[in-house]
């Protein structure tokens, strides 16, 4: 209850008054193609909820800057630009892939002369030999199964303005990290950084992710509305996998479908669930902004931090 004490609380209509007629060109093409698999996003979505967003986002981005150039002038130096940092957060299949290309693609249309990139935490997963190596492939995505250390220095020299900076690619497709190949920052104004671990608070560390963070936001769902976009998913990636090999999923694709489902209610029971309860979860009231979405994926309820 004292959590939610420090959030003011909109439905999508009252949120839906803060600067909605005023959004950013978007086309039903564009908005097609963003979206995740299985996620559902409309036209209004972008006008009522995200339009609003993008504004709050744009007044704190001129804070931000406001605050660095004051910091400059008290420490006598140059001012120079460093990247705004925006984390979002929440469970798998939750839509944080979307809420985070939407984002990007408004801020671009925005700022045309800024440059706003975008990187999922899954590229800082060990690799699945590691993982085995280190007897912790069953719990993918929990906080061990990331080098922190690896995203710590990669988002220490972005916010530093430390040049062109790397960070390892991952695929869905062959779910690992993809040897030879990596993801490029180059030198962002506006950096967008998605995954379900970006507001955790790993025990003993000297510095966390979201310490670099300067706006955050976290998708919030009922885990049992979660799970059926989960399986829903996972559905539609059995129905694209199947003639293809080199594909995670073909091996269920091609086998007996209800042993498949079985197999991804386990996965969502021993493994996602879990890990959003004990880690994900405890970090929402740690977001500025919480996105709380109901059946079908319908965002019917915003909250802003106070403070």
């Amino acid at each position: 209850m004292e959590s939610e004490m420090n959030y003011y609380k909109f439905s999508r209509d009252e949120w839906a008054n803060f600067h909605a007629h005023n959004f950013a060109s978007v086309s039903d093409d564009e908005l097609s193609q963003l979206q995740s698999l299985n996620d559902i996003i409309s036209m209004d979505d972008v006008k009522t909820v995200y339009s609003p967003l993008r504004h709050l986002i744009h007044i704190r981005y001129n804070d931000y800057q406001d605050d660095a150039r004051t910091l400059s002038q008290f420490l006598s130096i140059p001012y120079h630009a460093r990247p705004f940092i925006i984390g979002i957060c929440g469970s798998v299949a939750v839509g944080k892939s979307t809420t985070a290309r939407l984002l990007q693609l408004l801020l671009s249309r925005a700022y045309p002369d800024r440059r706003i990139q975008l990187i999922t935490t899954d590229g800082f997963l060990y690799p699945n030999q590691e993982l085995e190596r280190r007897g912790i492939l069953n719990r993918k995505g929990f906080p061990e199964s990331y080098d922190m250390d690896l995203l710590i220095h990669f988002l220490n020299n972005v916010k530093n303005n430390n040049g062109v900076v790397r960070a390892p690619k991952y695929s869905h497709q062959i779910y690992d990290i993809v040897p030879g190949e990596e993801e490029v920052i180059d030198h962002p104004d506006i950096l967008i950084v998605e995954g379900i671990n970006v507001l955790q608070l790993p025990s003993k560390a000297p510095i966390y992710v979201s310490d670099y963070f300067d706006f955050s936001i976290y998708v919030d769902a009922d885990p049992k509305n979660i799970e059926q976009w989960y399986l829903e998913r996972f559905g539609m990636l059995l129905d694209t996998a199947f003639t293809d090999p080199t594909n995670y999923y073909y091996q269920y694709a091609i086998g007996d479908r209800q042993d498949a489902f079985k197999m991804a209610k386990q996965v969502w029971r021993d493994v996602n669930l879990k890990n959003l309860t004990e880690y994900i979860l405890p970090t929402k009231n740690r977001a500025d902004v919480i996105l709380h979405k109901t059946a079908h994926h319908l965002i019917d309820e915003v909250r802003l931090r106070k403070f």
